[in-house]
């Protein structure tokens, strides 16, 4: 069946686009990150800057007013969005929401220039006139705070993810990590639930060289702790509360990843020492909390690292060494991505189509051959300093956006909240 669905793939591919030009959007308009040609034609390719020359006139067809507020006229645009287009009846269909005076909002506005009938504004002067729009720290510029109140920039945050990128010397190599990615489809494929990959998706893993580091033993003896379905509580005994110690020395403790993580926070005001910052990782990771029926089910580890079943769906799942593991097992089936990052060697981001033991994953995005210190930095990092909304790192000069959501519904210690999902925020999560 998967070889009679590949071939039918193949025979539909060509005619939606790909097999055009590589230099030319026609006909790929939407279609995931694909490393095959040298531009991409999705809303990706805006964030790390490989569009095609024409991305804009096929893809967007300037129908959107993002970043085109007040921009002077153009006849070669379909739609406008400066003062004249209501009087010419040609406004794009979001002009009102992104341009007018009635929005509140910096989405899509961000770097505008100044229009006294604005409510706010998304300039850089603004924050000097104390009138700029409620979201602009979050979507335009710098802004940010360490739980002590400390600021942290945008830019310190990005600055930070490469030196920790640097430094993952525990990443899988080349040549211990193969994958055999198959089947890219559309955004709009990825509910179809169609296995369209004949094979695995790791074709080789060198468990011997990886899997004898000390994180990762730490990292993979975590997994079979859990009980996936929600709604059943979970209770560790002292040999597996012992073992969320040792993943957390090994690391934070014994890298010099997460040393360097450490200090960045410490020296940012945001702990005073190792041990409590430690200890703040334990409780947002593994702290439990109930996602249903009143039962302490679930955490922030086992949503993200080992992944949860609710409502008949899989929930989070996002880290690649699970996915591995339970392919090998025979009990995770890969369908196709609609995602592949930009990046040419490990780390790299994909966002997956799979089926879990009869469930099934829309879009499960992960940082795929890093090490398990790196997933855990990364992911730290981005909800202590950005915590329930868009992070922004880089990694090798290429953009990486986490999106984390904080759980509300309880907390630990002084009011602070459980850590409920991070993912890379590819274009559809």
């Amino acid at each position: 069946m998967k070889i009679i669905l590949l071939l039918s793939l193949a025979v539909v591919l060509p005619s939606q686009g790909y097999g055009n030009s590589l230099d030319t959007c026609q006909g790929r308009c939407g279609y995931g990150t694909d490393p095959g040609y040298t531009c991409q034609c999705n809303s990706a390719c805006e964030r790390f800057g490989d569009c095609c020359h024409d991305y804009l006139t096929i893809c967007r067809g300037s129908l959107t007013c993002e970043g085109r507020c007040g921009e002077k006229y153009n006849s070669q645009n379909r739609c406008h969005c400066n003062t004249e287009c209501g009087r010419h009846n040609n406004c794009c269909s979001d002009f009102k929401d992104l341009c007018t005076s009635g929005s509140l909002s910096c989405q899509g506005r961000c770097g505008e220039k100044y229009n006294s009938q604005n409510k706010c504004h998304c300039n850089t002067e603004c924050g000097r006139h104390n009138n700029c729009c409620g979201d602009f720290k979050d979507l335009c510029g710098d802004g940010g705070s360490g739980g002590s109140g400390s600021v942290i920039s945008d830019s310190e945050i990005a600055a930070l993810s490469e030196v920790l990128y640097a430094l993952d010397s525990n990443k899988a190599s080349m040549s211990e990590l193969i994958l055999d990615r198959q089947a890219l489809v559309h955004d709009s494929q990825t509910s179809s639930q169609n296995d369209l990959s004949p094979n695995k998706l790791f074709q080789f893993v060198n468990e011997t060289s990886l899997f004898s580091k000390p994180s990762y033993a730490a990292f993979v003896s975590l997994l079979d702790n859990y009980n996936r379905n929600t709604g059943t509580a979970e209770n560790f005994s002292p040999q597996q509360l012992d073992e969320q110690e040792r993943f957390l020395n090994e690391s934070i403790s014994n890298t010099e990843l997460g040393q360097e993580l450490y200090g960045f926070l410490y020296t940012k005001g945001v702990y005073k020492s190792e041990e409590e910052f430690k200890y703040d990782l334990k409780m947002m990771w593994f702290g439990l909390y109930t996602r249903s029926s009143g039962k302490m089910d679930s955490s922030g580890f086992e949503h993200i690292f080992a992944g949860e079943i609710k409502k008949s769906k899989i929930s989070g799942f996002h880290n690649w060494l699970q996915f591995y593991l339970l392919e090998k097992q025979g009990l995770l089936n890969y369908y196709s991505h609609s995602f592949d990052g930009p990046w040419q060697s490990y780390p790299d981001v994909l966002g997956m189509q799979f089926n879990w033991d009869g469930y099934f994953k829309q879009v499960g995005s992960a940082i795929i051959g890093c090490s398990p210190e790196f997933d855990l930095a990364m992911y730290s990092l981005c909800y202590i300093t950005r915590p329930g909304k868009q992070c922004k790192l880089s990694l090798g000069g290429k953009p990486l956006i986490i999106q984390t959501y904080t759980w509300d519904n309880s907390s630990y210690g002084n009011g602070k909240k459980y850590i409920g999902s991070a993912f890379p925020a590819t274009p559809r999560n």
